[in-house]
């Protein structure tokens, strides 16, 4: 099924957001952004630094309260939601991709222990099967088996990246935030865990809102996208419609930019 046939056959969006606003004192973080997200859909947020793609995702994610608007998951109120409900909905129907992985990742925890926590945090027990599991992740993210009971910090970037994404995948969630995934990793790594994330979005049906400052990454995995600057949405659309013929002056300068490079 396409991602059109899928919103076509689904009564509601996933994740609804309407007018939702954050600011610093007289700074602006974002302010009155509106968007739905569908089952599969995969959005990009792009924007120079301080633009507020990082605080709308820290809104939605619920790491920050945002001032103003509202925010709905599957037809829940979610910042009517209690502490308890919040938490639970982060163990299982969402995952927080972080952009250094070391930001989520326990760095003194084995890799297959690294997965398994978050199996054990929504009830597993088993600990063969917890291992099992970690262990067919981790080659999922290819991820050699032999290097399960490895730390961490014995990964290069790039394999902590795909580490860090093992583990919050392992329970299958619905709703995936990734805040600059690809961030900080050279070219060939980039273009090795772009092709992997972008396999795990289809063969999942992930819903997934993707922030980045590269127009290469949502051009291989957003099917729509969001421009900001100073905390306001200036140009949304499908992605390739938005990089090939985009109609404001700033999405303008973002893509001539890319392209003089």
């Amino acid at each position: 099924m396409t991602l059109m046939e899928t919103m076509v056959a689904t009564d509601r969006p996933l994740l609804k957001v309407e007018g939702l606003t954050k600011g610093y004192g007289p700074r602006i973080g974002c302010a009155g952004v509106t968007f739905d997200l569908w089952p599969g859909e995969v959005l990009g947020i792009v924007g120079e630094s301080g633009s507020g793609k990082s605080t709308l995702l820290s809104c939605l994610a619920g790491h920050l309260r945002p001032d103003l608007g509202s925010i709905h998951y599957d037809g829940r109120d979610v910042l009517a939601m209690g502490e308890t409900e919040r938490r639970c909905l982060g163990r299982t129907d969402w995952a927080y991709v972080h952009q250094n992985p070391r930001d989520g990742l326990r760095m003194g925890v084995s890799a297959g222990g690294n997965v398994g926590e978050r199996l054990m945090a929504i009830g597993a027990r088993h600990y063969g099967e917890i291992r099992g599991k970690a262990v067919a992740w981790m080659d999922r993210v290819e991820i050699a088996a032999d290097r399960v009971d490895d730390r961490p910090s014995a990964f290069s970037g790039g394999m902590q990246q795909r580490l860090q994404i093992a583990r919050n995948l392992v329970t299958s969630p619905r709703l995936v935030f990734m805040d600059e995934p690809t961030g900080g990793l050279d070219v060939s790594v980039q273009a090795r865990l772009l092709d992997l994330m972008r396999g795990l979005v289809r063969d999942l049906g992930l819903s997934v809102v993707i922030v980045t400052h590269d127009l290469a990454v949502v051009r291989l995995l957003a099917h729509r996208l969001m421009v900001m600057k100073s905390g306001h949405v200036v140009e949304q659309g499908l992605t390739d419609q938005v990089l090939d013929d985009p109609q404001h002056s700033y999405t303008q300068l973002l893509v001539s930019s890319v392209l003089q490079v």
